[in-house]
């Protein structure tokens, strides 16, 4: 199939659709640009009219508090930005409420921290609150929660965020909006003949081979981590758009089964389940394992659960239930999973047949250090 082909297949059954907006479209050194704002606007709601549910992932609050403040540089302290970013929230939500309500919509703002997303309980009442104002026919305003995050409960940046939210409510259609045409195969800032990707099948693949990748002044993401966003979509069963946001009736296009307008990125056949999706991509992991060749081999080609025996090394400090990365020996990380033991307890038992778990501890809770169940294959 064409790339307009696949558009028309996956076009024909949207209805929920998460659109990411990054700073670069927004802002300037100037401030926010509240025309292109207003335009993207003025798109979302005739989306809104033909019965699409809409959430938009929006950067921009710490640009906006920059020039509210008369900064011309980004902060490098995380006080500065979390003050900032207090200060432009409030404008950028401001500037949403004011331009929706002049098409009849209600918009909603929700903050997130990684945090959220990461504890279960916490993701699931996020899910319930979504669905309720979707239900409401109230459009969502998502950004990271900038004002309390620290390094540990941020999202990275807002394009991961846009795949998580996707993925949470299962929506139809992730778009990311940024400052270039599409994903190409080198950056094109840099190389002229670099030629634009209309379609991604194999999203894997293409993330390991790309050569550059391009970051903007007033953004904290860049085409790597759209493609990261747009792999996060596909292993759970979503097809991404990338195009850019500063072109006129950018939204239009995107749903317009004739354009073959910036990169689309298919959905993967071998859909990770719900739950495999949240351990792999809203976990942060709290220290790594390093397995045998044979470990690896039951994990990878046979999907086998982790036992004692195949494991060589224990680094970081974690507890029981936590996320932990798994290495292969040459230190490549192959697998992420929740283990059933802490660090301390792996060092007891690493190297050690199952039968001979309880004689090391003083106790047996389980054969695995993580159960298949609990482990997803990256």
């Amino acid at each position: 199939m064409t790339p307009l082909e696949h558009k028309r297949d996956i076009l024909r059954r949207v209805r929920r659709v998460v659109v990411k907006i990054g700073s670069q479209i927004l802002s300037s050194s100037e401030g926010i640009e509240e025309p292109r704002l207003r335009g993207l606007v003025r798109e979302l709601a005739g989306l809104h009219d033909q019965k699409k549910e809409l959430v938009v992932v929006s950067s921009g609050a710490v640009a906006a508090g920059m020039t509210r403040l008369g900064r011309k540089q980004r902060p490098r302290t995380i006080p500065e930005k979390q003050a900032l970013a207090a200060v432009g929230q409030i404008k950028l939500m401001a500037l949403y409420e004011r331009h929706f309500a002049k098409f009849d919509k209600s918009v909603a703002q929700l903050l997130l921290t990684h945090a959220d997303l990461a504890n279960r309980q916490r993701y699931i009442n996020a899910k319930h609150t979504f669905q309720m104002l979707l239900k409401s026919a109230i459009v969502p305003i998502v950004n990271e929660n900038d004002t309390v995050a620290v390094e540990e409960m941020k999202f990275g940046d807002n394009d991961h965020l846009s795949a998580l939210v996707a993925t949470l409510l299962g929506a139809d259609l992730l778009v990311i909006l940024s400052d270039v045409e599409g994903v190409y195969d080198r950056d094109p800032r840099v190389f002229p003949d670099a030629h634009l990707i209309p379609l991604i099948a194999d999203v894997k693949t293409l993330k390991a081979n790309l050569v550059g990748a391009s970051q903007s002044a007033l953004g904290t993401g860049g085409i790597a981590t759209k493609i990261a966003a747009g792999e996060e979509a596909a292993v759970a069963g979503i097809p991404t758009i990338i195009t850019s946001g500063l072109n006129g009736r950018v939204l239009g296009r995107v749903f317009d089964i004739q354009d073959p307008v910036g990169t689309l990125i298919l959905p993967d056949q071998n859909r990770l389940t719900h739950r495999k999706h949240w351990i792999a991509y809203n976990l942060k992991p709290a220290g790594d394992i390093v397995v045998d060749a044979g470990a690896h081999e039951a994990l990878v080609q046979k999907g086998r659960s982790l036992l004692p025996s195949g494991l060589k090394e224990v680094r970081g400090s974690f507890g029981v239930g936590e996320c932990v990365r798994c290495l292969d020996l040459s230190g490549r990380e192959f697998a992420r999973g929740l283990v059933n033991y802490s660090a301390q307890e792996l060092n007891q038992i690493r190297g050690l047949h199952t039968s001979k778990i309880e004689k090391a501890l003083g106790y047996k809770a389980y054969d695995e250090i993580i159960h298949r169940d609990d482990l997803v294959v990256l």
